[in-house]
């Protein structure tokens, strides 16, 4: 299982790249933008892990031009971010967003919402 791993800050990518290993990921690739997200979907990620807030392409944009490519449309994405407002996820449902998680989070949950929208996808027969 391949994740990808998005955000501008380089801290918070390594927390999360740890935060994987711990839970037994091991194949993790990372971007530090939506832009550069899109570069590394070449069709072997099978969940991608990202923030809200990033320059050049936020979070949310890189949803919205994942669902808008019918190859990506179905890839699960969850949201990590501190941002929780109802509007907010109320957005992030909108464009697509599969799961939501907000900072600062565990392992175990970062586990468990993974298993969530990885057993969704299952469910709906889209692998």
């Amino acid at each position: 299982m391949k994740c990808l791993v998005v955000d501008d800050s380089a801290i918070t990518r390594r927390i999360l790249v740890n935060s994987l290993r711990t839970i037994g990921f091991t194949k993790i690739l990372e971007a530090g933008d939506g832009k550069q997200a899109l570069e590394l979907c070449d069709g072997t990620v099978d969940v991608v892990l990202t923030d809200w807030n990033m320059p050049g392409m936020a979070g949310v944009e890189l949803v919205r031009s994942l669902r808008a490519n019918p190859e990506f449309a179905s890839l699960p994405v969850l949201l990590i971010t501190s941002r929780n407002g109802k509007e907010d996820v109320v957005e992030a449902a909108n464009a697509g967003i599969d799961g939501y998680i907000v900072k600062p989070f565990t392992p175990e949950i970062l586990k468990l919402k993974i298993e969530e929208v990885l057993h969704r996808d299952s469910a709906t027969g889209t692998d």
